[in-house]
């Protein structure tokens, strides 16, 4: 499998897209008032500790509290904390959920992004991404990446760890290491070792709510983690991250610098590599499958439903087949756009009906392989005997649809708007209404264009029939600064009556 990483940059934003065989499966986008969030470290004051959600509030700095689970909350707090006395002769203090009290200055770590109107998600127990090793404070373990499969070389790297491991402290081997030598590994852990005592210095100084250490903007992050050996090539349009990237691989790894290409035609980058116009269907409510059917996307509050349709597709005479032909390639697709959308949380999928189990198993079996290529955890249920697939997916970050659309103002996301016709009856109400207690026989009635249009369509138009009725004269004004279900009545002495 081939992957390619396309970095383009602008005033406004940049974006990161990552193919894989020619296909764009994931989208990275940051911009200035939007910056990543992830592995930003904070020293917090806890704002409110809800017990009867196993969670605190904790400030800081942004405009909503964050969220702290005691799920997430470790074993053992360093001496940042107001929470409990430090003893330097432990290094390390065991802390009791229930102590925690509102007030206490605390040092939390992001690691989901905040969300519509909910606030970030913290954890004390903080960890230092490197290019090829995690490094976790106040922690003894050793770990190593599951995608590492040679268990010879899994062994030589855990005995590495060992040595390296100073005290106090873990250490967890990523995918990239495999094959690297001890002087390249510890030269990465003496810097991340660094960097905690930077760390720790901050917090000393400082007055909660601050941020203590600002985790690698979203492409060098992207350079550092997905990065990898069986990545070809790297495509960037702006000549100072080329320099950049460049001079970080320098250190690290000198054998990838030759796949760091810079990219300076006239032709956007993204548009010469057919990439923006993936994008534009990316943020689309129906995606078409190449067999002929298609997908629509609804996200809500609660959760993403998708609905597999079977579209143009003719197929056989056998149903049955049919349904798996299409459900098959709609579960790749569903993987793909997953990834890409960066869809999280709770997923439906309302795939076509099939009677025979073992279709069903085959349909199963062939997302959960395709999900393998997914870096976010997932979690994946067997079709139901209603013909729906349920899963979870990790949530990191907005998906896209947060990050490139804002909620509608006329109809406040839900993608419905009162009808014309309730409109009409709305406002034929309210004229009942003011005729009950104004002897007032003439109005001025403003109103969206286009409800001004029904309302005046033909010669027995509805505002004829309505001022026949309550024996009135209205005039009917189209405002374009209306909503599509606002309207303002004057009457004769351009008093608003509404």
């Amino acid at each position: 499998m081939e992957k390619q990483i396309f970095i383009n940059t602008s005033i406004g934003e940049t974006r990161i897209a990552m193919l894989e065989d020619g296909k764009l499966v994931e989208l990275f986008v940051e911009r200035p008032e939007n910056e990543r969030m992830v592995g930003d470290i904070y020293l917090g004051r806890v704002a409110n500790v809800m017990k009867g959600m196993q969670a605190a509030f904790v400030d800081i700095g942004q405009t909503q509290d964050a969220f702290l689970h005691f799920s997430d909350i470790g074993e053992s707090i360093r001496e940042y904390s107001s929470i409990i006395d430090y003893d330097s002769s432990e290094g390390l203090n065991k802390f009791n959920k229930d102590d925690l009290k509102e007030g206490h200055e605390i040092l939390v770590q992001i690691i989901k992004e905040p969300i519509s109107n909910k606030g970030a998600r913290l954890t004390t127990e903080i960890s230092l991404p490197g290019r090829f090793l995690v490094l976790v404070p106040n922690q003894n373990l050793i770990g190593v990446s599951k995608k590492i499969l040679s268990q010879r070389e899994k062994r030589r790297l855990r005995k590495l760890a060992r040595t390296l491991r100073p005290e106090n402290f873990g250490v967890i081997i990523r995918t990239v290491a495999e094959g690297k030598d001890e002087k390249t590994l510890k030269a990465d852990l003496d810097a991340l070792v660094q960097t905690w005592r930077k760390i720790k210095n901050n917090v000393k100084k400082a007055t909660p709510p601050m941020l203590i250490h600002k985790d690698l903007g979203m492409a060098s992050s992207i350079i550092r983690d997905l990065f990898t050996p069986d990545v070809t090539k790297v495509v960037v349009d702006s000549r100072t991250l080329f320099n950049e990237i460049k001079s970080y691989l320098r250190d690290i790894s000198p054998q990838l610098i030759d796949k760091v290409e810079f990219y300076n035609r006239a032709e956007p980058l993204f548009d010469a590599f057919s990439i923006e116009s993936d994008i534009e269907k990316s943020l689309a409510r129906k995606v078409w499958l190449k067999i002929g059917g298609y997908l629509i996307f609804d996200s809500t509050e609660a959760l993403v439903a998708i609905d597999v349709n079977s579209g143009k597709y003719v197929g056989h005479s056998d149903h049955e087949h049919n349904s798996l032909r299409i459900n098959l390639e709609a579960a790749r697709e569903i993987a793909r756009q997953l990834r890409l959308r960066d869809l999280g949380g709770i997923i439906v999928i309302d795939f076509i009906d099939m009677q025979d189990p073992k279709n069903r198993k085959k349909v199963y079996d062939e997302l959960k392989r395709e999900l393998k290529r997914d870096r976010a955890q997932s979690s994946v249920a067997p079709i139901s005997d209603f013909g729906l697939m349920q899963m979870t997916r990790e949530r990191i970050r907005p998906s896209l649809l947060f990050s490139f659309s804002e909620p509608c103002p006329t109809c406040g996301g839900t993608g419905r708007v009162t009808s014309k016709g309730a409109i009409v009856n709305k406002i034929e109400r309210w004229i009942k209404r003011y005729r009950t207690t104004n002897k007032e026989r003439s109005l001025k009635l403003f109103v969206h264009p286009e409800v001004a249009r029904y309302l005046t369509d033909g010669f027995r138009s509805r505002i004829r029939r309505i001022m026949w009725r309550f024996w009135m004269k209205i005039d009917v004004i189209p405002e374009d600064t209306l909503q599509f279900d606002d309207f303002k009545a004057f009457n004769k002495k351009g008093e608003i009556t509404l």
